[in-house]
């Protein structure tokens, strides 16, 4: 409630400041910028007055807009890459003249200039000193094909992306050596993150390729002004606002396995009034390449955009609800390297028939649409405010099993499995749940007893299996504030607001009784031992209406909610004088969390007091452009990070960590670039330290002295900081326009990300009596889960106008499995786990006919893993070469992994009218 009342009463300010105002009416000119090829608005485009040094560049919807004196002047439009235009014009007094559409053709395919519009912290080229890769919509529609969003930026330094478990939207990526979770998301300008555990589910953004018009990766701690999880880096996506032409497209792509994607978008133009709107609509649906992970999305986009003069208003939604089978990442529901030897790189561990049709254990479905007010106000030639007001409402969850079933067996049990295919026998877990008696695959027969009414009732502690579902909803609002003001010619200052509130909403439900009548639940201490027989759908149209109450929803396992409020602030001094410009940022934040526990707690007891806890950034860089085609570059920063949720209230209860402290990142990074009309290169140095991580681990005490008896042990747990990471590297990467008929370009990373130092800390029961010490011996074990070697190569020809045909190899080395902290309690310990490089070989053609009318029509073909080759992607296990245990190219076949995919292949037509 208090947040509200702070967006709220924020909003009301910033409206009664724009109609108390009077705006008084500039001569000047505006237009857009756009590539004469691809018709694409070209973000960051140089305007210049002529004869003096008064100048703008294009926003994100390549529009520009530049005061001038009223008169003929002469106006000069470059962007790098492509040849600069002039034009004169007559200004009228008082009045903006329209240029409307200016093309520039291209010279070079350079990618570097982007600018900073609203709330969104976008590098400039030769000016904001972070190492940086941008890609523009095109690139990423030529890549995408049936790749996940984040795979397309595999081909950038310091960048590892896998499809993981390989379901539709099971993507993850890492960068520098760095999770998801601490790594920042924005879409324009919007942390995404989840504002629990920090990371982000790219199924929720399944349709972000289609409504993205440049994406830049920006990587170590960057140049965002707000207080958020770069460690490794910010991903800034910026989405196509509203079209100022009219006009539209339509795009199919099919692929291996069934896939099929269709999108519809249209764009009204604009309007006399400056009114405008485009609406996307598209879908997606497919078998799924590992087998059992059918899919099905829908994506929307509605922008509509207002202009009035010195006022531009945009309002977006965006959402892509999805419901996909998956192959998860859960240590006891993952296949192991065996499994795969013996059935295939396809298998799902959790995959099955019931009743003649797909059914898995594990099923992904949520909706979670994000809808934004953007208002950005040129107050006068100094000044500027940007405002966006935010919102998101997600509604969905995961399934799985819970209970015991026949013979104390878990879900994992190879009882359920037919060993000729090692797929679950869903049939026969129906007809034991519905009181037949069953000859599972251990030989022994079993049958379930019904009840004194003549129901089949299952539990969790040895009466049968089901599949429930996890529900992981949440309600976000936030609001982003930016004033701009220039103090003069040389230094601009910036000051800001960041709010947000957010409820995450957790609890468990019945999915499928499977043959059962019903299901005990037991964990509610308010309520035990309830027969619960309602289950609830989790499919594609149950997801639509997010705003459907869920307090009636009958609940299992665990019911709890988080609460997130955050106020942070924010400032930026920016100079730029001839070759030199430099910044200092510096931003602090309050995050505050409380927990809401109704099943473990009576109702006096479930809600925690608010912890509220400090933390913030500061950082600086500066950039120097030697001459024309020089640049060096400089950036250091230091952030103190709040710990997440789940370092601050433990152990799922509402238990407060009595020895939290925030995060420690130090960064620090040396660059050069070099640019000239045909050709661009960069390479940067980097050391990231990372101190004061929380680890929480655990192990079993014999406080009786009874070495032969386990069963009186006493399981202890340890809470640890200071567990510190430092990651150090140098990447390079370039591109060359060879003439019109070639590109080339290609990358190389090499990383060197480590643990430092051994960590001490003492185990504690439940009743907090101290049991003993520990160590994890973690000094210089490599940082598992990402390749810290990867490089990558490409080639793109156009033999004639309009076709390209372009090809891609990238190889991933020095690539370690995930490791667990409890796996260095040893000195004796082997270090991470390395898992085999591999290299892959991705091809595509493509041509594009542009009609006399100006309407085009572009048909594609990509095959990526082009020679079928056979790796493994990653493994969440550390299990090293055993005497007696098989191995599998060097891995031990007892590691849990995942297999990347093999060859695929997609074509699509696209149709610009």
């Amino acid at each position: 409630m208090f947040m509200r009342k702070i967006l709220l009463s924020m909003f009301m300010l910033a409206m009664t400041v724009l109609f108390s105002q009077v705006v008084i009416a500039q001569s000047g000119v505006k237009g857009v910028v756009k590539d004469s090829e691809t018709n694409e608005t070209l973000i960051g485009a140089t305007v210049m007055l002529q004869g003096t040094s008064k100048g703008t560049a294009t926003d994100t919807d390549g529009k520009f807009d530049l005061a001038t004196d009223p008169g003929t002047v002469k106006i000069t439009i470059s962007y790098v890459g492509y040849q600069s235009k002039t034009v004169t014009v007559t200004v009228p007094d008082g009045k903006k003249f329209d240029l409307g559409v200016v093309t520039l053709n291209v010279d070079a395919e350079m990618l570097g200039l982007v600018v900073v519009r609203g709330v969104m912290d976008i590098a400039l080229d030769r000016k904001t000193p972070v190492a940086v890769s941008t890609m523009r919509a095109s690139t990423i529609q030529e890549l995408i094909g049936t790749k996940e969003f984040p795979e397309v930026l595999n081909y950038t330094p310091s960048v590892y992306a896998t499809k993981q478990g390989g379901g539709f939207g099971d993507s993850r990526i890492n960068i520098r050596g760095f999770d998801q979770s601490n790594t920042a998301v924005m879409i324009n300008g919007m942390p995404v993150n989840d504002m629990e555990n920090g990371w982000v589910y790219w199924s929720n953004w399944a349709g972000l390729a289609d409504v993205t018009s440049a994406m830049q990766v920006q990587r170590g701690l960057g140049s965002s002004k707000l207080a958020i999880s770069s460690v490794g880096g910010t991903v800034n996506v910026v989405t196509k606002a509203t079209e100022l032409e009219q006009g539209g497209s339509f795009s199919a792509t099919y692929g291996n396995d069934s896939y099929l994607k269709t999108v519809l978008s249209y764009n009204t133009g604009k309007s006399d009034n400056g009114f405008a709107a485009s609406i996307l609509l598209g879908r997606t649906a497919g078998d799924g390449y590992v087998t059992g992970t059918k899919f099905e999305g829908y994506n929307y986009f509605l922008s509509m955009g207002w202009d009035k003069g010195d006022h531009d208003f945009q309002f977006t939604v965006t959402g892509a609800p999805q419901v996909h089978n998956q192959r998860t990442s859960s240590f006891y529901n993952m296949a192991t390297l065996e499994d795969y030897v013996e059935y295939g790189t396809k298998y799902n561990y959790n995959h099955g028939e019931l009743d003649g049709e797909e059914f898995n254990w594990r099923k992904n479905f949520y909706h979670k649409p994000i809808s934004s007010v953007n208002w950005d106000w040129e107050i006068n030639e100094e000044s500027s405010l940007s405002t966006v007001l935010y919102a998101s409402v997600g509604r969905g969850g995961g399934t799985g099993d819970i209970g015991v079933g026949p013979g104390y067996g878990f879900a994992s049990s190879s009882r359920y499995r037919n060993p000729d295919t090692g797929e679950v026998d869903w049939d026969k877990l129906v007809q034991y749940n519905s009181g037949e008696e069953v000859e599972f695959y251990d030989g022994d027969t079993y049958q379930l007893t019904a009840n004194d009414e003549g129901e089949y009732i299952v539990s969790d502690w040895g009466d049968g299996l089901v599949r429930r579902a996890s529900m992981n909803s949440h309600n976000w609002y936030g609001m982003i504030t930016n004033f701009n003001h220039k103090l003069s010619d040389e230094l601009t200052f910036d000051i800001g607001m960041d709010l947000r509130s957010y409820k995450g909403i957790h609890y468990r439900r019945l999915d499928n009784l499977l043959g059962a009548d019903g299901y005990i639940d037991n964990e509610d201490i308010n309520n035990p031992d309830r027969v619960l027989y309602t289950t609830y759908d989790s499919d594609l149209g149950s997801l639509w209406n997010v705003f459907k109450p869920v307090d009636d929803e009958e609940k299992i396992a665990y019911y709890n909610d988080g609460l997130v409020n955050w106020i942070g602030f924010f400032t930026q001094l920016e100079y730029t004088s001839g070759p030199l410009s430099a910044f200092i940022q510096a931003a602090g934040s309050q995050q505050g969390y409380k927990r809401i526990d109704y099943f473990t707690y009576t109702p006096e007891e479930q809600e925690t007091e608010w912890e509220n806890i400090l933390g913030g950034n500061i950082k600086g860089g500066a950039n120097y452009n030697l001459n024309d085609n020089h640049n060096v570059f400089a950036n250091a920063g230091y952030y103190s990070k709040q710990p997440l949720f789940d370092g601050v209230w433990i152990n799922f209860q509402n238990e407060l960590n009595e020895d939290y402290r925030n995060e420690k990142i130090l960064g620090t990074e040396v660059g050069y670039g070099y640019r000239s009309k045909d050709f661009r290169a960069n390479v940067n140095l980097y050391r990231t330290s990372w101190t004061d991580r929380f680890v929480t681990i655990s192990a079993d005490f014999d406080v009786n002295n009874t070495p032969d008896n386990d069963d009186d042990d006493i399981n202890g747990v340890a809470n640890l900081v200071g567990v510190e990471q430092i990651h150090t590297g140098v990447e390079f990467d370039a591109e060359y326009r060879a003439n019109s008929m070639l590109r080339l370009n290609g990358m190389l990373s090499i990383g060197n990300w480590v643990y430092a130092g051994d960590v001490t800390g003492s185990y504690f029961d439940e009743n907090q009596n101290k049991l003993g010490e520990g160590t994890l011996y973690l000094n210089d074990v490599k940082v598992g889960d990402a390749a810290q070697f990867t490089a990558a190569f490409g080639a793109a020809v156009q033999p004639v106008k309009g076709l390209w045909v372009n090809a891609n190899v990238r190889n991933a080395n020095s690539l370690y499995a995930q490791i667990s902290a409890e796996d260095f309690d040893s000195p004796d310990h082997e270090g991470s786990l390395e898992l085999p490089s591999f290299t892959l070989v991705d091809a595509g053609v493509g041509y594009t006919y542009v009609f006399e009318t100006e309407q085009s029509l572009t048909f594609r073909v990509n095959v990526n893993n082009l020679l079928d080759t056979e790796y493994i992607s990653e493994s969440v296990t550390n299990y090293h070469q055993e005497a007696g245990v098989e191995n599998y190219d060097g891995i031990n076949v007892e590691n849990k992994v995942f297999f990347g995919w093999g060859r695929t292949w997609n074509v699509s037509l696209r149709f610009i009218f």
